[in-house]
């Protein structure tokens, strides 16, 4: 009875204790609306994908500087903004192929290799080439939000998802003055918008629309999980069975949590990541648009009641959404020129990392040795003072030691037994 009345108590105080604890409660609640079944193609995308952002993060860091050129204190300020720990001399230095270091008046400094400063060329001269497109793509963004207008400095935060180059607003908008327009009705940067001037019919075509006329049949969704998903299944074929509301569509005559407005949200965000290059956006970015798209206070919760079309995943704790369809188990089913180009760029990165981690290797191996080679002058000595110590315990012995030897019991009988 006494054991009882122990654990109730325990018990009771581990209750007490979680109660006065809310926001540990709230934090685990909240952690459960992100749980999925991990797919480990889609995570090694991601995984793929961190490094080169990063990197490509200090390329451009390293081309806005003077003569291209940056101090390594300087670089090493900046690592706080790109969620990088540590020095940023280590971090460079596992990729030769990409960066340089060199010391300069007692002062480390950085700079982009030959081989990295051509696929820099490379990348423009594609950008150059694909300026067509982002004039479609940011018509398209525009068509699709509810006022014809878009934040500048929202806009920026995914301008790279897109593929859009840092100076696209100066790129495009001159060049297109009957089709878009700069607003600051503010008076603020904050508050700069991107206007639609022109409706083009010929863009509103979705990407779903487009894949549905090549089959000749309805638009809908596509499922590429495997059947064995059953209940993700049955719940994709409902929700397919409701007729496809384009993204370009404006929201206004739909209900607000109706299964068409839900339909139009899903076919929105799919059409966002069918634009973008690598088919995956931050969702936490993405909610930034809430009301530019029209979109749900909850998009998480929307986003993982459609497995099947939609792969939500939380690596480096950056929660980001990826098109299931747009993936063959870790690759890019269709790549865009620029990725073509961003992924040579990660091939000289996988490069300098081999030639770097081989280096160490070799480092490593030498120091091994040079601590064996050390290491047997003191074995031989710990080897003949135990050889030392023997031959002094068999002379306290007086001699009777080597009694102890077979050999020379042999011999000791023989005498004795001969002399008889």
């Amino acid at each position: 009875m006494m054991i009882s009345k122990r654990v109730l108590k325990r018990l009771a105080c581990c209750y007490c204790r979680l109660r006065s604890q809310p926001s540990f409660i709230h934090h685990f609640r909240n952690f459960s609306l992100w749980s999925t079944k991990k797919d480990p193609d889609l995570e090694a995308a991601l995984s793929r994908n961190r490094r080169w952002i990063v990197n490509n993060q200090i390329k451009n860091i390293i081309l806005r500087c003077p003569n291209q050129v940056v101090p390594l204190e300087y670089l090493q300020k900046k690592f706080k903004t790109l969620d990088l720990q540590g020095k940023a001399l280590n971090w460079l230095k596992k990729y030769p192929c990409c960066f340089e270091i060199y010391l300069e008046n007692d002062e480390y400094h950085c700079r982009l290799t030959k081989r990295m400063i051509h696929l820099v060329e490379e990348e423009e001269l594609v950008k150059d080439m694909q300026e067509p497109v982002f004039v479609q793509k940011l018509a398209k963004l525009l068509m699709m939000s509810v006022n014809q207008r878009l934040n500048v400095t929202k806009l920026n935060e995914l301008k790279h998802s897109f593929g859009f180059p840092d100076d696209y607003i100066i790129r495009i908008l001159p060049k297109h003055p009957e089709m878009f327009r700069l607003v600051n009705n503010g008076w603020r940067k904050s508050s700069m918008e991107i206007e639609l001037l022109a409706w083009n019919p010929d863009l509103t075509v979705s990407a779903v629309e487009a894949s549905a006329q090549k089959q000749g049949i309805e638009p809908c969704f596509s499922c590429s999980l495997p059947s064995t998903w059953i209940k993700s299944w049955q719940r994709f074929e409902e929700f397919n069975a409701i007729p496809y509301i384009s993204p370009f569509l404006n929201p206004r005559g739909l209900e607000e949590g109706s299964k068409e407005m839900e339909k139009r949200i899903v076919g929105l965000v799919h059409e966002l990541l069918s634009l973008t290059l690598w088919k995956k956006l931050s969702i936490v970015k993405l909610s930034h648009f809430k009301r530019e798209f029209a979109l749900p206070e909850k998009l998480n919760v929307l986003l993982l009641k459609h497995p099947v079309i939609f792969y939500v995943s939380n690596k480096y704790q950056i929660y980001t959404v990826l098109l299931r369809e747009a993936y063959n188990g870790s690759e890019l089913v269709d790549k865009n020129p620029l990725v073509i180009v961003k992924n040579k760029f990660g091939d000289l990165m996988q490069e300098g990392l081999h030639e770097y981690n081989q280096r160490r290797r070799v480092v490593n191996l030498e120091k091994k040795r040079k601590c064996m080679n050390l290491m047997k002058p003191e074995r031989r000595k710990v080897a003949s003072s135990e050889t030392s110590n023997q031959d002094d315990n068999g002379d306290t012995l007086g001699g009777l030691g080597r009694l102890f030897d077979p050999e020379e019991r042999k011999r000791f009988y023989k005498v004795l037994f001969d002399e008889r």
